[in-house]
């Protein structure tokens, strides 16, 4: 089974720029979708055969969002942590299976003048962990997303400038190293312990050709369930998006 995640910064927008070719190349089992920024009447997709289509789309318009497209037919689908501000943003859906729950994750960004910090590590990090804590005592959880952080100097080109600024302060490092003390794996880090791998670039000056980049979109799994995870990857010549896809094979 092949689970994905990509962060495609405006769903109407990926679609003009070949997404349905690539669903019908990539072929995964469960595709997970960030930053959709639209509502089910906005979208006029013919996604291919087999896909259900399950929405968690943000109260205001044109925003935030997620969606998860799957071959499987879960037996239940949620949505939210429990956290208002965040839930109302559609940051997060809960798709529970026989073996497995999987959570598919939009962290909220921390603002270049870092304004929404306090609540993204304060409140919605515990939140979320909470959660996803709670599922993974009942049976086994991949969360997967846009985490909206490096975890370490390795997950992005120039670690040293970036000190201070959204996506790799102390505390939002801090809270993901939470997440992993909770109990999860960084699946990506299992197959792969050097540098040079992003899953997203800026528009600017060139950083994809250039490989200026970050790692911010991550598949964690449980870690009773390691063992489950056959391989992990990044698709960085995938194009549409700001982000590229990230994705486990899974057992």
């Amino acid at each position: 089974m092949k689970i994905v995640s990509w962060n495609v910064n405006g769903l109407r927008s990926v679609l003009g720029k070949g997404f349905v070719d690539y669903l019908g190349d990539e072929s995964p089992d469960l595709l997970c979708l960030q930053e959709i920024k639209a509502m089910p009447d906005q979208v006029e997709a013919d996604w291919h055969e087999g896909y259900q289509a399950f929405w968690n789309s943000a109260e205001r318009r044109g925003y935030s969002g997620t969606l998860v497209l799957s071959k499987h037919e879960p037996i239940r689908v949620e949505s939210g942590v429990g956290c208002p501000v965040g839930d109302a943003e559609g940051r997060v859906q809960t798709l529970e299976f026989d073996d497995y729950f999987l959570v598919n994750v939009y962290t909220p960004n921390a603002k270049g003048d870092l304004s929404r910090l306090d609540y993204r590590t304060q409140i919605w990090d515990p939140a979320f962990r909470k959660h996803v804590a709670a599922l993974s005592a009942r049976k086994p959880v991949v969360f997967c997303g846009d985490l909206n952080v490096a975890h370490t100097e390795i997950d992005l080109a120039n670690p040293k400038s970036n000190r201070k600024n959204a996506g790799f302060t102390d505390e939002e490092r801090a809270a993901f190293s939470d997440h992993l003390e909770a109990g999860f794996v960084d699946t990506f880090r299992m197959f792969e312990s050097a540098g040079g791998h992003y899953s997203w670039w800026s528009y600017r000056a060139g950083a994809r050709a250039r490989n200026v980049g970050w790692r911010i979109d991550y598949v964690c799994v449980s870690e009773s369930a390691c063992e489950r995870v056959a391989d992990a990857f990044i698709r960085p010549q995938v194009m549409g998006s700001d982000h590229c896809p990230v994705g486990i094979e899974w057992g």
